[in-house]
């Protein structure tokens, strides 16, 4: 299997680099290969000739997409048409990873969302997002769409971008009291476990649309708690609502993603999230 990693320099491509060192891999950051550009993503498809191609690569600037939807959707939607096509011409099959921001409309939800169920961005980021999810269905029959969700790894602890973890360690650390959204629901995610589920799922026939996350699902004030009790800090953590914090994008108030699908495709159930969230603690925390 030859395979192309785009995106390469992400938290998430970070752990696929490891998980995918198996293949014949090459990966691309997006200074190697900017899916905006057609032309040069079917000639760089055509050169390296890959059986697979992994699409880690996004603009996931979730509020600062409500004041440039262009460019969110130049990289969402059409970079990602783009990509979709070059695929589908060279003959490789498309892996894309998407997100549980294509859904929110319905919020009286209460139950994971099924890989068919209809989604309902409430975002100009889940709809580019939502864009880019149906070109790759349409441009490429051979492709798998992922979405996952509030991804955290150990490259977001080492880099500049940071994630959910580090930020609530790095607040405990202030002595202040942390204020943190408690009317969102979702699974927080452990890039090494999606990475490695998504490996194992480009070497299936099993294509279409599938969730991989952590297994159950807490609210951001739960999961900070649980943050804050694994590292055996005290903290004062308050609730607060979407509408306190008051972001400029809006984010889904239930977003937890079944995954069927990944049981029919022979996958074995996801850890849950606090184990997840347990062994990236110890990772982070091992020399280095």
């Amino acid at each position: 299997m030859r395979v192309v990693l785009l995106g390469a320099g992400g938290q998430l491509a970070h752990d696929l680099q490891a998980t995918l060192s198996k293949f014949d891999t090459h990966s691309l950051t997006r200074a190697e290969l900017d899916l905006c550009d057609a032309a040069s993503t079917e000639k760089t498809l055509t050169d390296l000739r890959p059986t697979h191609v992994v699409n880690a690569a996004a603009y996931n600037l979730v509020d600062q997409a409500e004041r440039e939807p262009e460019a969110a959707f130049a990289v969402n939607a059409f970079g990602v048409r783009n990509l979709a096509r070059a695929c589908a011409k060279v003959g490789a099959a498309l892996l894309h990873f998407s997100t549980d921001y294509v859904f929110g409309q319905d919020t009286d939800r209460e139950i994971p969302y099924a890989e068919d169920d209809l989604p309902g961005p409430v975002s100009v980021y889940g709809a580019s997002k939502l864009t880019g999810e149906q070109f790759v269905r349409f441009e490429c029959p051979r492709s798998f769409v992922v979405r996952t969700c509030g991804l955290y790894g150990v490259k977001g602890s080492r880099g500049k971008g940071g994630n959910f973890v580090e930020t609530m360690i790095r607040l405990s650390e202030s002595g202040k009291p942390v204020n943190v959204v408690n009317d969102q629901r979702c699974t927080p995610s452990f890039t090494a476990d999606v990475a490695a589920a998504a490996t194992r799922l480009l070497e299936t026939e099993a294509f279409g649309v599938h969730h991989i996350v952590n297994g159950g699902s807490c609210t951001w004030y739960e999961f900070a708690g649980e943050i804050f009790r694994q590292i055996e800090r005290t903290v004062e953590c308050n609730p607060i609502t979407s509408a306190q914090f008051n972001a400029p994008a809006r984010r889904p108030s239930y977003s937890v993603l079944g995954m069927d699908r990944l049981t029919t495709a022979g996958l074995s159930p996801m850890a849950d999230w606090k184990d997840a969230l347990g062994r990236y603690l110890k990772i982070r925390r091992a020399p280095h």
